[in-house]
């Protein structure tokens, strides 16, 4: 049986042997409470600080500024309701493209009062910073835009963004999930205030997440109990899975360059290959401005069909996702993001989104080159589509930045 390609790691990301060594210690013999002041207590407790230390060094902070947390959707709802506190109302500024652990969150602080502006973004995927200018108050606290789309790759503006907010007085929290380990991000650079990050983005392991709160920044904790996290996140720590997301720190620090430049050069061999052998595909987002190995296509008049050529390319040994939604009991609604950037209900239900990480190889993209357009021709034709009926006109689709 040929090996199964993995092309989904926007979604998560196999574990790297390094890390699983790293972490296998903690899982057995090294096993206290970081909290205890005997020697496994403080085994464990010199464990995380190394690891709270390495998160510390790939955004170019101070370890004492790196909250460990027990995922990334913790680490942005800590962010938005800490940096709110208990006090009600006040204006919140949001994309209309976060991942739903932000645009719950503002959701929720509607509910009691806080007034929340949702930013467009374009036909690339872009939040402009002039429309942050065109909604930003006297009264905003807080603005929260993701550092990369986790449907699109497309990067974000952050830091003019985030230079604008600090112009204005608010709080600027960016959800690095997708981002952190794979592009640079150093919070001398760019004035954000509180960033979060996920381990199993980085090939590190499901169950740990981390919140940079900048020095100064005055956060309230959601979780409360014995005190740890100084006091913000109470429970006992996940050593294992924070040392973890150390050791992925680590890593990516060290090869993030050389890893990047590697998918860029994956990315475009998928993309010439596909468009080569598929007239009707188009490229969804900003065409270079997108995250190392992140492909969002579309298939002009086909879109309908995402779904079952989805299954057809696992059935095949390939995994890939659809662009459609975070979670697959929404994979058959079209996708918020893409309706945000002005794409129909029948092409927002109908991407395929293609994720290359560090274990994909040259061969992995030859015999996926090989399988999609095979699978992608058993497709209802583009001429019969019902997407013609609603509005797609000849010859749309052809471009490699897509639909305008």
């Amino acid at each position: 049986m040929a090996k199964r390609i993995y092309l989904d790691h926007a979604a998560t990301t196999p574990l790297d042997p390094r890390v699983r060594r790293a972490m296998e210690p903690f899982l057995a013999a090294t096993f206290g409470n970081p909290s205890s002041l005997h020697r496994e207590g403080r085994e464990a407790r010199h464990a995380v600080e190394n690891a709270r230390g390495e998160v510390a060094r790939l955004l170019g902070a101070e370890p004492s500024e790196i909250l460990f947390t027990g995922n990334g959707s913790e680490a942005d709802n800590l962010a938005l309701l800490g940096a709110l506190g208990a006090a009600n109302g006040g204006h919140v500024i949001t994309s209309a493209i976060e991942h739903p652990a932000v645009l719950e969150t503002c959701r929720h602080m509607e509910r009691f009062g806080t007034e929340v502006t949702h930013l467009p973004a374009n036909a690339d995927g872009l939040v402009e910073p002039r429309s942050l200018v065109a909604a930003i108050r006297p009264t905003t606290r807080l603005v929260s835009v993701m550092a990369a789309n986790n449907v699109t790759g497309v990067l974000q503006p952050v830091a003019e963004l985030a230079q604008l907010a600090k112009e204005h007085g608010a709080l600027f929290h960016t959800d690095a999930v997708q981002a952190f380990g794979k592009i640079p991000m150093e919070v001398g650079k760019i004035p954000v205030d509180l960033i979060s990050v996920s381990a199993h983005k980085l090939h590190g392991p499901k169950g740990v997440g981390a919140l940079y709160v900048r020095k100064g920044v005055e956060i309230l904790p959601i979780v409360h109990g014995g005190g740890q996290e100084r006091g913000l996140r109470s429970a006992t720590e996940n050593v294992a899975g924070i040392v973890g997301l150390g050791e992925a720190c680590r890593l990516a620090g060290e090869e993030m360059s050389s890893e990047a430049a590697r998918l860029v050069g994956l990315r475009e061999q998928i993309l010439n290959g596909v468009t080569s052998a598929i007239p009707n595909v188009y490229i969804i987002g900003h065409p270079y401005r997108r995250l190392p190995g992140h492909l969002c296509l579309g298939f002009a008049g086909q879109e309908g069909e995402s779904i079952t050529l989805l299954l057809a390319l696992d059935e095949a040994g390939v995994a890939v996702s659809s662009g459609s939604a975070c979670s697959a009991s929404h994979a058959d609604k079209p996708s918020y993001v893409l309706q945000a950037m002005g794409l129909d209900p029948i092409r927002a239900r109908g991407s395929l989104r293609v994720t290359l990480g560090r274990f994909n190889t040259e061969e992995d993209v030859g015999r996926f080159l090989e399988i999609l357009p095979r699978a992608a021709a058993k497709m209802r034709p583009v001429a019969t589509h019902p997407a013609f009926s609603a509005g797609l006109k000849e010859g749309e689709g052809d471009e490699r930045n897509g639909p305008d």
